[in-house]
């Protein structure tokens, strides 16, 4: 004799539980949530109840064990890690108000946890995109505008820096500069100092394409604010156009703008740039360790996701260019 698992009833097809009813409208008057808040309780809590009609048995009786079947077959049906958290933190909340009515000896969700998403990949270029845009040369632009951000680039992508860390940086180490846990640039040394997380400095060679670029932009950088005494002029190495420190937003936009006329598909933001340096320096050394120091990161954990995305561009290229890859199952 075979016993088949009871399946639960068709959305819509369930007489609303009182005792939901009653709940929802505490938390309608009590929190006074939003219109579209309250109509995803609503759902999640219906959702609840299809679960417990399902295996024959009144919501305020379900386990802790009722609670994990539900969040498996939850997963196992394609709900997202994010979106069962969302559905089970609804769960929590009603079996809370009934704990506080008597009404249960104890909150079943309470200890269940959704399953944990899978951490995307960084978003990297490819290293021709990103030889793309640190060659770009955008001729008709303002000589003064196209100097400043040819340099942010090559900077970004050249050194691997954070947005943070580039609008940090000054454009002659002071005693400000070390008060105000700011970085610079030694062009002598071909190095940038940086005051990155956790107030932890760091060094980070800078190449040579990135040193001529730096070369060029301060040449330049002085000239709208009448020298370098002017007081209109900030000691940042990046400067906006009234002689402030660029900010991070700002740098955001111009790397957005520059990407775009330099022909990309994908608009590019200041932490692709980091994850390109890290993919692509990873991809030629094969140096884990080295990417490690070089980005700051405190944990090699962190660093080691690159080593998943090298993997993902290893699979990209085996699976164009070798023949046993790209034969087709079945055929001779």
């Amino acid at each position: 004799m075979t016993t088949t698992a009871p399946v639960a009833p068709e959305p819509g097809t369930l007489a609303p539980d009182p005792l939901v009813l009653r709940y929802l409208e505490h938390v309608r008057v009590e929190k006074r949530l939003a219109a579209r808040t309250l109509t995803l309780y609503t759902l999640d809590l219906e959702k609840l109840a299809q679960f417990a009609a399902g295996v024959g048995l009144p919501l305020l009786q379900l386990q802790t064990a009722h609670i994990r079947r539900f969040v498996a077959q939850m997963h196992s049906g394609g709900r997202s890690g994010r979106g069962i958290a969302l559905i089970l933190s609804g769960w929590r909340g009603f079996f809370i108000w009934a704990g506080r009515q008597g009404l249960v000896p104890h909150n079943p969700v309470q200890d269940v946890r959704a399953p944990k998403a899978p951490k995307p990949l960084p978003k990297a270029l490819g290293v021709d995109d990103a030889v793309r845009l640190a060659e770009f040369d955008n001729t008709g632009a303002d000589p003064w505008l196209e100097a400043r951000d040819a340099a942010m680039v090559e900077l970004l992508y050249g050194c691997g820096l954070r947005v943070g860390e580039l609008a940090g940086l000054d454009a002659v180490p002071s005693a400000e500069t070390q008060r105000q846990g700011r970085g610079w640039i030694d062009l002598q040394a071909g190095e940038a100092h940086v005051f990155g997380k956790g107030s932890k400095r760091r060094s980070v060679p800078v190449g040579r394409s990135a040193l001529e670029a730096l070369q060029a932009w301060l040449a330049l950088r002085a000239g709208p604010f009448g020298g370098g005494g002017s007081a209109r002029m900030d000691a940042a190495l990046f400067l906006g156009q009234r002689g402030a420190r660029l900010t991070a937003q700002s740098i955001w936009l111009r790397l957005r703008q520059r990407s775009q006329q330099a022909g990309l598909t994908t608009p590019v933001h200041p932490h692709m740039l980091r994850h390109s340096f890290a993919s692509h320096l990873l991809q030629s050394s094969g140096d884990l360790r080295a990417v490690q120091e070089l980005l700051g990161h405190a944990n090699i954990t962190t660093t080691q996701v690159y080593t998943r995305l090298d993997f993902q561009h290893l699979a990209k290229v085996y699976d164009a260019a070798h023949p046993r890859a790209r034969r087709k199952p079945g055929s001779e």
